[in-house]
C-alpha cells in the first residue's frame, strides 16, 4: 500500500517556472534550460511511491535534487508542477491551515545539523512540537520522557545539549520528531555530520527502532554504504531526475544505466549479498521415512556426493550421512538411516551476509545448508559457488 505517491513533480527556480517545465517536457536538458533560459532545475519530473512501513532511501551526488525532493513532500518547498498524494489526499490542494495540521499530524522531520535548543534541558527540546500544538505540559513531558527511551537517552531528560555528544543531540532530534507520532518521518542527511563510527551506530539504532515503530521513512543521503544497509529500496537521482529504482540488490546487480555502474563499482559485494544470493539449489536428498543406506548410497553416486542431506517428506532438514558410514551400515545389515545421521550439523538463514559465509565455509568438511525459519532445506552452499557468485556479480 502506497503511503505517499509523487507523480511527476517538478521544481524549478527561476521567474517563468510553468514555461521551464514545458521546455524540460519537451526534451530540453537541464544544462540547456540553465544556459538559455536562467532557470535551474530542482528537480525535473520525478515519479515513484513510497510504501507505508518502508524506510525508502533517496540517493545521488550533491545537486541531484534529492534534498529539493523531500522538501516538495510537505511543501516546505512549494512544486512547480506535478501532484503530491499523502494517503491520497492531493496536499498541493490544501490552504495553508490544512497543510499545517496535514505537517502536525503527518509528518516529523530530521535534519543534519541538529537544531536544539541550547537552553532547553533535552526533555524540553523533544516536547517542544507537541508545545507547539498546545499539548497540556504534564502529557507532553510524559510523551517526551517515553520516546527520550526509545531513543536510548534514558536518563538524560534534564541534561542540555552542550553536555552531550554529536550521537546523543541526532538522538534528541530523533526524538522529538517522534514525539508527535507522525505517520513519516523525513530524514535530510540525519546522520552526515557525524563521525563515522557513530554514524554507524545511529544507522543501527535506526533500524532497531524502525522495527519497532514501524514508520514510513523517506532518507535522503548522499552515501551508498549508508542507503544500502538503510533502505528497503533505493531511489538514485542524478540532475534532478531518478535515473534507477529498486532493492539494495536489484542496483548493485543490475544497474540500469553506466552512470549506477559507475556508482556502485567499488562496493563491497560480501556485505550486500546474502546465503539466498549464492546458494544453489539442492540435486538430492536422503528420506529418513524412506530411504535406507543402500538407497542413500545410490543418490550420493548418482550426483558424485560424499555426504547426503537428509530430510523429512516436508523437506524439514535433520542432519546429514557420510558416503563411509552409509556403507558402514549398509554391511551391518543397517535397513534405516537414524543411527548413522549428524543431526548437529552447521546451517545458515537466506538471510546471511556473505562476508560471514567465507568462515563459515573455510574448515567445514560438508556443504553448507541454508534452512529458513521452520528448518526447511532451500538450498547449499560451496566454497567454489560462493567465489564465483561474486565473481560474476561483480564484473
Amino acid at each position: 500500500m502506497s503511503k505517499i505517491q509523487i507523480k511527476e513533480v517538478y521544481k524549478i527556480f527561476g521567474p517563468d517556472p510553468k514555461k521551464a517545465v514545458q521546455l524540460l517536457k519537451d526534451g530540453m536538458t537541464k544544462d540547456e534550460l540553465l544556459n538559455k533560459t536562467k532557470h535551474a532545475v530542482g528537480v525535473g519530473g520525478v515519479t515513484f511511491d513510497v510504501k507505508e512501513g518502508e524506510i525508502l532511501v533517496i540517493m545521488g551526488l550533491s545537486g541531484s535534487g534529492k534534498s529539493t525532493l523531500v522538501r516538495c513532500l510537505n511543501r516546505l518547498i512549494e512544486p512547480s508542477a506535478g501532484q503530491i498524494n499523502i494517503d491520497g489526499v492531493d496536499i498541493g490542494s490544501l490552504n495553508e491551515a490544512e497543510l499545517r495540521k496535514l505537517r502536525q499530524k503527518k509528518f516529523g522531520m530530521v535534519f543534519q545539523h541538529f537544531a536544539l535548543f541550547p537552553h532547553r534541558t533535552i526533555a524540553e527540546n523533544a516536547e517542544y512540537g507537541l508545545e507547539i500544538k498546545g499539548m497540556d505540559p504534564q502529557e507532553r513531558r510524559k510523551i517526551a520522557i517515553d520516546v527520550l527511551a526509545q531513543v536510548g537517552l534514558q536518563g538524560h531528560e534534564d541534561s542540555y545539549p552542550s553536555q552531550m555528544s554529536g550521537g546523543m543531540q541526532q538522538r534528541v532530534g530523533l526524538a522529538r520528531a517522534l514525539a508527535l507520532d507522525p505517520d513519516i518521518l523525513l530524514m535530510d542527511e540525519a546522520f552526515s555530520a557525524l563521525d563515522p563510527l557513530i554514524r554507524s551506530d545511529m544507522q543501527d539504532e535506526l533500524i532497531d527502532l524502525q522495527d519497532k515503530v514501524k514508520k514510513t521513512i523517506v532518507f535522503i543521503s548522499h552515501d551508498l554504504d549508508e542507503a544500502l544497509k538503510l533502505g528497503d529500496r533505493i531511489v538514485l537521482m542524478k540532475d534532478g531526475k531518478v535515473v534507477q529504482i529498486g532493492t539494495p540488490e536489484d542496483i548493485l546487480m543490475n544497474p540500469a544505466t553506466r552512470y549506477v555502474e559507475k556508482f556502485v563499482e567499488d562496493v563491497n559485494l560480501t556485505k550486500i549479498l546474502t546465503a539466498r544470493h549464492v546458494m544453489n539449489k539442492v540435486k538430492a536428498t536422503g528420506h529418513i521415512r524412506n530411504d535406507g543406506p543402500m538407497s542413500a548410497l545410490r543418490k550420493m553416486r548418482n550426483n558424485n556426493f560424499s555426504k547426503l542431506f537428509i530430510t523429512r517428506q516436508d523437506n524439514t532438514l535433520v542432519g546429514m550421512i557420510t558416503a563411509e558410514k552409509a556403507s558402514e551400515a549398509q554391511k551391518r545389515g543397517d535397513k534405516d538411516l537414524t543411527k548413522i545421521i549428524e543431526e548437529d550439523i552447521i546451517t545458515v538463514t537466506p538471510d546471511a551476509p556473505a562476508s560471514e559465509l567465507f568462515e563459515i565455509l573455510h574448515n567445514l568438511p560438508y556443504p553448507l545448508g541454508v534452512i529458513d525459519e521452520n528448518k526447511k532445506l532451500k538450498g547449499v552452499i560451496i566454497r567454489g559457488t560462493l567465489l564465483a557468485a561474486l565473481a560474476e556479480g561483480g564484473s
